[in-house]
């Protein structure tokens, strides 16, 4: 996506891409993941396009003059000046390599990765189509080809390819099963609350101890949070001796 390229007008206030793409994030991955089609990034168009609207309808309306706004306001600037206050305080910590080889020799136990699949599924509102769809597999379609060709999941363009999950991460039928499944088998249909499933297990990876490469980021914003953790509390302590506190 190109950041600078509108993609709506409204009232003379443009919305370009970039908005679009901060509204993804927003969202977080998971959630983010059902936009990913040219129908959902629109679908984000449209929202965007709603909310100005929105906006636009309150200015005129003068909102911004009325008591409960003025209230909300203040609010917001009382937290607004606390964030701004904490992470004055915390800073940036460093951390050095030393510290995070230790981390994870001391923890070793903390980075145990569980048992991962990696597999890709083709997902259609039908058992009937499902089972049509397995046997054009079972007649030569490859799997990808049929995931881009009738899957209604957006992980479709990646030929149905999931990536790695573990357990706990996708819905209680799908996740039984796939774990139920040999390296390369191909599943008949699965339902579950978004329709069925036609799943393909492409790996197994065991159980293992990631290693210090592999976590080393992870190591590194722990220790940088125990370490702002006990700024923000001596700080916390110290403050308590200047300033009056009654807990009832």
């Amino acid at each position: 996506m190109s950041e600078k390229k509108i993609v709506a007008v409204v009232n003379g206030k443009e919305i370009f891409e970039q908005d679009v793409l901060k509204f993804l994030n927003d969202m977080g991955p998971q959630m983010a993941m059902q936009f990913q089609s040219e129908e959902g990034i629109q679908r984000v168009v449209d929202e965007l396009v709603n909310q100005e609207l929105l906006y636009l309808d309150a200015v005129d309306s003068k909102m911004s003059e009325e008591a409960d706004y003025e209230e909300l306001l203040e609010l917001a600037k009382v937290n607004l000046l606390k964030n701004y206050a904490f992470n004055k305080l915390v800073g940036k910590e460093t951390v050095s390599e030393e510290e995070i080889e230790k981390f994870y020799n001391d923890y070793k136990e903390n980075f145990q990765r569980p048992e991962m699949l990696n597999a890709s599924h083709i997902l259609v509102d039908s058992e009937e189509k499902a089972n049509d769809i397995v046997e054009e597999i079972k007649n030569g379609l490859s799997f990808e080809d049929a995931a881009m060709k009738y899957s209604s999941c957006p992980s479709k363009e990646q030929g149905g390819n999931l990536g790695e999950f573990g357990k706990g991460q996708m819905v209680p039928e799908f996740e039984n099963a796939a774990f139920d499944m040999d390296e390369g088998e191909i599943s008949g249909p699965v339902k579950s609350q978004f329709g069925y499933h036609i799943i393909k297990l492409n790996e197994k990876l065991p159980e293992s101890l990631s290693t210090m490469e592999e976590v080393h980021e992870e190591i590194k914003n722990q220790i940088v949070r125990m370490k702002q953790q006990d700024k923000y509390m001596n700080k916390v302590n110290e403050l308590t001796e200047k300033y009056k506190v009654e807990r009832f």
